[in-house]
């Protein structure tokens, strides 16, 4: 099994489910700051699902860090994309869950180390 595809595939599928979820449902509860940053957690979350799913199929070019770029990816996208919805939510709900603010970030961090890994492998 391929995991980058499989993984990728999910959270693609994932992404189409809490855009359109965000889009028609949560519009009539969410402010246009939140529905803006909702939709920027489901960009994200694809963007880097469609990453997962290309690099599935050309593992062959990845000959380092293979195993860092899947689980910094996979992370990168649960922490950064999944507080922003969490963050979105109960903000809407008026119980905010502010432990979640500084989980963006850290996601954000591990996107961005994904990309560098990949950059460094492209390069050694």
């Amino acid at each position: 099994m391929n995991h980058f595809i499989t993984t990728g595939a999910v959270f693609g599928a994932l992404g189409i489910i809490l855009g359109a979820f965000g889009a028609h449902a949560l519009k009539k509860i969410f402010n246009d700051e939140q529905l803006k940053n909702f939709e920027t957690g489901v960009k994200y979350q694809m963007y880097h699902a469609l990453l997962l799913v290309i690099l599935g199929f050309n593992l062959h070019h990845i000959t380092n860090y293979t195993n860092s770029i899947y689980y910094v990816l996979t992370f990168g996208i649960l922490l950064f994309s999944f507080s922003i919805y969490g963050l979105c939510i109960s903000s809407a709900l008026n119980k905010k869950l502010k432990i979640l603010g500084p989980i963006t970030p850290i996601g954000g961090l591990l996107l961005l180390l994904a990309w560098v890994l990949l950059f460094l492998n492209s390069i050694v």
